[in-house]
């Protein structure tokens, strides 16, 4: 594990629980020890740390209302919950997507299929397989995104 993923690891350890939630900008200042000056771009940069982390299964856990921030889950329902908001918004942007293919949210999750793997580089591929073109666009009646 690097250095800024140990340090937020071990920091997020004082933060266990949803009441014990720590704030972008302390965060960010905790583990590379500098000032927010900017937070949206500033704090990218921890934001895509947090993801890296979650990928290796730390059970970490944000939330948005009451000012927000990150913690580490306490108890199996404070990840449950994570997991459901994170599959409740993947929904909504799938859904979305069937509206512009054309398509039923039953038939695009039907065509979609899958596949993360740790690329040379680290990064998740995400592959679309039935129902896709040589490219990868999805195809069937009424395809709009992708359309030549």
């Amino acid at each position: 594990m690097s250095g800024y993923k140990m340090k937020l690891v071990m920091k997020l350890t004082s933060h266990v629980g949803v009441n014990n939630a720590v704030g972008m900008a302390e965060l960010y200042e905790s583990i590379y020890e500098k000032p927010v000056e900017k937070l949206v771009n500033d704090t990218r940069r921890l934001r895509k740390l947090v993801e890296r982390i979650r990928k290796e299964g730390v059970p970490v856990c944000s939330m948005t209302n009451g000012g927000g921030g990150y913690y580490l889950a306490s108890a199996g329902s404070e990840l449950d919950g994570y997991c459901q908001r994170l599959r409740k918004s993947a929904l909504k942007k799938l859904a979305v997507e069937a509206k512009l293919r054309k398509v039923g949210l039953p038939a695009l999750l039907g065509q979609i299929s899958l596949k993360l793997s740790g690329g040379e580089n680290g990064a998740d591929q995400v592959r679309g397989d039935a129902g896709n073109d040589a490219t990868g666009r999805i195809t069937g009646a009424g395809s709009v995104c992708g359309a030549h």
